[in-house]
């Protein structure tokens, strides 16, 4: 099989050994630099990387990728679509032939878009940017989705990974504009309008956040629960740091009736109740949720409901209700994932109060 690796990139030099280091299994490696002022188009030159320069004005996501894929030779079998800051495990190469079948148009793979300092996986799902060469083109100005001219077959092994190591001061400032111009594209998709609420709540604009997260939930093809729930969630939030508790519970407690099989549904509302003293209400939440084993890869993930927030959470929780005996389990649990200074700190204040 020749597989080619395709990708676009700018001002990204301090990734491309690691980057290439990790794609090089594959037979050619192609790059669209789009306006790098560094030294990204020269690294990856001297590495024999394919690299075409090339700015694209107005920028869009989904044109960048179309034109690094026409890059990628007529003849090859499978493209693989990646970003400057990820990172295979070794070995992904042989998976990847093993599981493509002759039929086959797509594969996917798991995706660590999130890891902690000793790698292990925070947000983690399934990714799927490996596909045949024709009958492909990417969509959406941002958070560009392949769309296939046929009917798919698809292959899946959880065993091939693909790490996210992001640069954390990249400006996300064109996500804004272009979502907005995605939903006026397609008013009728669910994902980035979605997406669109979310990034207004980044931006603490409260209202169009609310409103547009209630529209992503009117619309027909808004079905995935789990999407739902996180809208559900984030419209509590707005209603939250609008200073309307009444509101931010009520979405709260209908996200967790929307998807009761997440951690973030019982650990969001729990947070509520915690933010505002009421710890006998949100320790029952936390526990309940410590009680659903994380089963599922999804990028709905949040950071608080890790095990080792909620242990955390629930430590104070006791701790402030006079359960110290309680709390120093909960935080000796907490303790077991991160020796975090806070933590060892609390648990002193946690033993003072029980004398030990």
């Amino acid at each position: 099989m020749k597989i080619c690796v395709y990708a676009i990139c700018k001002n990204e030099e301090k990734f491309v050994q690691r980057w290439y280091d990790s794609m090089k299994e594959a037979d050619k490696i192609f790059v669209l630099d789009t306006g790098s002022t560094d030294g990204s188009y020269d690294a990856l030159k001297k590495l024999g990387v394919i690299v075409k320069k090339e700015e694209i004005k107005p920028w869009r996501f989904d044109v960048a990728r179309n034109i690094s894929l026409d890059m990628v030779d007529e003849d090859t079998d499978i493209c693989v679509c990646t970003d400057l800051d990820e990172v295979f495990e070794e070995g992904w190469r042989d998976k990847l032939e093993k599981m493509w079948k002759e039929d086959t148009t797509r594969a996917s793979y798991t995706y660590n878009w999130s890891l902690d300092d000793s790698g292990n996986p925070i947000i983690s799902f399934y990714s799927d940017k490996m596909h045949s060469r024709h009958g492909y083109r990417w969509t959406r100005p941002v958070h560009e989705v392949l769309a296939f001219d046929g009917v798919e077959k698809r292959v899946f092994d959880e065993t091939l990974v693909l790490n996210h190591y992001p640069d954390r001061s990249k400006s996300r400032g064109s996500y804004l504009p272009l979502l907005e111009l995605s939903v006026k594209e397609d008013p009728l998709d669910d994902r980035n309008t979605h997406y669109l609420g979310r990034e207004y709540m980044y931006y603490e604009r409260w209202n169009d956040a609310i409103d547009t997260l209630e529209r992503h939930l009117n619309l027909k093809k808004a079905t995935w629960k789990d999407e739902r729930c996180a809208s559900m969630r984030f419209i509590g939030r707005c209603y939250k740091h609008l200073n309307r508790p009444f509101e931010a519970e009520m979405w709260y407690q209908k996200a967790l009736l929307e998807a009761s099989h997440l951690k973030e549904a019982y650990t969001e509302l729990a947070l509520f109740y915690y933010d505002n003293k009421e710890y006998s209400k949100a320790i029952p939440l936390l526990e309940k949720a410590l009680g659903i084993k994380k089963g599922y890869k999804t990028y709905i993930t949040e950071w608080f409901s890790t095990d080792y927030s909620i242990y955390d959470f629930l430590s104070i929780c006791y701790f402030n209700l006079g359960k110290y005996e309680k709390a120093l389990e909960c935080i000796d649990k907490a303790l077991e994932f991160d020796k975090d200074e806070r933590l060892i700190n609390n648990r002193e204040l946690i033993l003072d109060k029980l004398n030990l």
